[in-house]
């Protein structure tokens, strides 16, 4: 990388972490472009080189963020030797709780702003995110012996479901701790996934 790509790059880091430390402390909606830029102590047009808006930011740091985070949950997965694909994704699910556990801020930030359309536009097939998910995500199924009816509704589900029981349970241990949640959660996920195998 050169001294130009570099700076640019400086730059852009610099946006996306003053942008997630303002969204995760002041929200969103409170959050102006104007607070970004002058935080991160570069231009306003500078802003406009990389991202459209604040929400254009917004859906890139969540690529980011989650990416980080699924991108340790699968090089601790890669250590395990575990062969069938609804013990990987128990798996990775039970690794990515126990990091957005320790992270609540960032758990807030993923939840309350993550929903299919920028799962499957910015973090499948976006540069923002640091893995290529969709390589991920296709090869898993491909390479399991179990075939499915339809994969991306079936990781569509399994995000959903576990997006909106966990939340409460992490940040409020409502109705219960997110550990005496996890026993369900698996049992309704290993379920859905035998319900959507192809016959």
């Amino acid at each position: 990388m050169g001294k130009v790509d570099n700076n640019k790059k400086q730059k852009e880091d610099a946006l996306l972490n003053t942008a997630f430390d303002l969204f995760t402390r002041q929200g969103i909606q409170k959050t102006s472009i104007s607070d970004i830029v002058s935080q991160a102590g570069v231009a306003k047009g500078t802003f406009y080189l990389y991202f459209k808006d604040k929400y254009d930011i917004r859906n890139k740091l969540i690529a980011k963020k989650a990416s980080q985070v699924f991108r340790l949950a699968d090089d601790a997965l890669q250590q395990t030797g575990i062969d069938s694909l609804d013990e990987k994704i128990i798996f990775l699910i039970d690794n990515i709780i126990d990091q957005l556990s320790e992270n609540k801020s960032l758990l807030n930030f993923i939840s309350k702003n993550l929903s299919w359309g920028v799962f499957k536009n910015e973090l499948l097939y976006s540069s923002a995110a640091d893995i290529d998910f969709y390589n991920i995500y296709s090869s898993i199924f491909e390479r399991s012996e179990k075939k499915y009816k339809n994969p991306e509704v079936l990781v569509f589900m399994i995000i959903e479901l576990v997006n909106s029981t966990c939340f409460s349970c992490i940040l409020y241990s409502d109705p219960v701790p997110v550990n005496e949640l996890k026993p369900y959660l698996f049992d309704a996920v290993r379920q859905l996934m035998k319900s959507m195998e192809s016959t």
